[in-house]
Formats: C-alpha cells, structure tokens, sequence
C-alpha cells in the first residue's frame, strides 16, 4: 500500500509540474528539433550574399565616381560622385551587420569591415594629414577615424564652406592633386576590402557557414544570431541614437551622428539600418520579395510568447514603433539634437524595448548565450 502511495504522489507532483510549466508558456518543441540548415541556408543564398554583391557592385560605382571626378573636378562630376557616396552608404547598411567569418578580419591588421568602413566621428586632422602624405598604412588601428564612408562625407561636404570652395580644393592649388589622390584612395578601399569579404563567401565560406548547422557557442546560428543582436545594440541603438543623444554620456553629443558634414543624411542611414535588421529577422529576401526560414519563423515553430502574446509578432510590432519614431525625426539628426533632444531620446527608447525581447526572452526560447559583454552601461 505504502508503494502505492509513493508512487500515486510521484505521478500527482510530475503533472502539477507540467501543467505549472504549460500555464506560465507552452513547453513546445525542443530549440535544436528546428531545421538549423533552411534557416542557414536562406540566410547564405538569400540575404547576406545578395547584399555583399550589391553592396560590392554600389562600392565599385563610387570608385568609377571619385576616379571621374578626380579626372575633371566640375560641379556635375562632384554630384555625380555624392549620389554615388549615397548608394554606396545605404547599400552598406544592408551588410554592417554581418561581422561575421571573413568581415571579422579585414586588411593586414585583421580588423573588422565595419571598423574599416564606418568608424565615426571621423578625425579631420588626420584625415587632412593623410592628403600631405604619399604613402599611408590604412591598415593601421590609428587610421580608422581617417577612412571609410565618414572620411569621404568629411571630404565630400565638410573640407570647405561652400560647394564652390570644395570644388576649388580639388581644382585648384599645390594640394588639389594631393586631395584627389585621397578621394580615390579611400573610394578603392571601401572597393576592395568588400570585394574580398564576398569574394570568401562565394568561393568556400558559404559552405562552411551553412554545414555548421548545429548547437553551441561556436555553430553559425548561434554566432550569427550574437553578432545580430550585437550590430542592433552597439552600432544602431547606440551608435545612430544613444551615444549622440547623450544616453550614456549625459551630455549630448551632436558632432557624434552619422554622416555629420551631409548635414541631411543620418535619419535616411538609421532608417536603412532599421529596415536591414528587421528584413533580417523576417527573412526577406534582399532581391525580390520573397522570404524564408528566419528567426520569426524559428520562434513561431518553438511558440515562443510573451505575457501571452506571440514573441515574433511583439518584436516586428516594436521595430515597427522605433521606425514611427524615427521617421518624426529631423533628417539631421545633429539638429535634432540641438533643437529637441527629447525626441532623440524616445527613439532610443524604442529600439531598446526591442533589445530586451531580442537578447533576454529571444535567445531563452532559442537557447543561445549571449557571446559578448556589454560596455556601454547598460
């Protein structure tokens, strides 16, 4: 009889724990049941690919650009080249992204692409330094701040007053050949160093991306996933917003946005990047309008919720919310700062609100750990 109790209380207690469990969010299928490799695989082919090869395709454009330009310093070729500084600079939030496998180490130093490309505020003395001199080592940490996309929008709106004045600096006097030179140097670069980033994924890491289909700290789902998250807190949360609207020094910081000398361009750049991360989380093709196995379609499988509420669907709504208040934005967000920093600070609010879903109740249900520690503050 005694055995009989024992045993009746052991079956009593297991299903009190499960339906305890099922009250507080379905168990559901186990995180590592999910097809690991379609997710992979349309990430691969579909989206990051696609966007390397636009991006490499909109960098060369900018090249042939500066190297006109350079060839006849007129007021058509320097439209010419910032319409392609343009391109280039939004096609280049569709990849900023994905630091990783070959964009992790670039150049002899073995830095990351998106240092490379888009290290800012940009050093205008050393920048003005490098015009002087003959032979640079871009490779080197100490130029970060004097190269990529805020080096050029430095030299492309901010090295003089007036459109006429940086005309005449690339047209006129003993340094105008020396700018020239500089103008298409950084132009080749930003050129190269994508090249040679899609060059790897189309000629062996693609494979090897997608075959690291499985689990763990060092699987390509659970890396990829990091360095999304990361990208999404660092460098647009932070990087476009937070740090320029004073979030973690106190004191606003308007010489700190995104493409400050353009003086109109750092709303569109936040906007494009918004737009990049939550394509990437849907799994929106980059060309076309389809969509594949995606994060969404992962956490719909493991029917992840929150407070009751579908976990993909809160996230989409948030990116959603931090857009709306992006758009009521100034297009320099330099002068949004200046004028009305509040607003500033309520986008900040809203792309964090997606950080907490993401990092904390995203990588629970997908059972991934977080790979980086946090720097900022937070």
């Amino acid at each position: 009889m005694k055995r009989y109790s024992i045993l009746t209380l052991l079956i009593f207690s297991t299903a009190v724990l499960m339906h305890g469990c099922t009250d507080d969010g379905p168990l559901g299928p186990d995180p590592d049941d999910f097809d690991r490799s379609a997710i992979l695989t349309n990430w691969a082919d579909n989206l990051i690919v696609p966007a390397y090869q636009n991006f490499v395709a909109d960098a060369e454009a900018l090249e042939s650009a500066a190297a006109d330009f350079s060839a006849n310093p007129a007021a058509d070729e320097l439209l010419a080249l910032r319409n392609a500084f343009e391109t280039a600079y939004l096609s280049f939030q569709k990849v900023s992204m994905y630091e990783i496998g070959p964009a992790m180490q670039v150049g002899a130093q073995g830095i990351n692409l998106r240092n490379y490309l888009n290290s800012y505020p940009s050093d205008t003395a050393q920048i003005v330094e490098n015009v002087s001199l003959n032979d640079i080592n871009l490779d080197l940490p100490s130029q970060l701040d004097a190269q990529g996309f805020p080096a050029l929008d430095y030299l492309l709106y901010g090295a003089a007053g007036s459109e006429a004045e940086i005309l005449a600096l690339y047209s006129e006097g003993a340094d105008a050949p020396l700018y020239r030179s500089y103008l298409q140097t950084l132009s080749a670069r930003i050129a190269g160093l994508a090249g040679n980033v899609l060059n790897a994924w189309e000629t062996g890491y693609r494979d090897e991306f997608t075959d690291n289909s499985g689990n763990g700290a060092n699987a390509s789902i659970d890396m990829m996933v990091n360095d999304y998250i990361f990208y999404y807190e660092k460098w647009l949360r932070a990087g476009k917003v937070g740090i320029p609207a004073g979030v973690f020094s106190g004191t606003p910081l308007p010489t700190h946005v995104e493409a400050l000398y353009h003086g109109s361009f750092s709303r569109q750049l936040a906007l494009e990047a918004l737009s990049a991360v939550q394509d990437f989380f849907n799994g929106n093709h980059v060309n076309g309008t389809g969509s594949g196995e995606s994060l969404n379609s992962y956490l719909d499988y493991l029917d992840s919720r929150r407070d009751g509420s579908q976990l993909s669907v809160l996230i989409n709504s948030q990116f959603e919310s931090a857009r709306s208040e992006l758009e009521s934005l100034q297009q320099n967000f330099a002068d949004q700062v200046e004028n009305d920093n509040i607003r500033m600070l309520n986008a900040y609010d809203e792309l964090q609100k997606n950080v907490v879903f993401m990092k904390v109740d995203m990588l629970q249900a997908l059972n991934i750990s977080v790979d980086y520690v946090d720097a900022d503050g937070d």
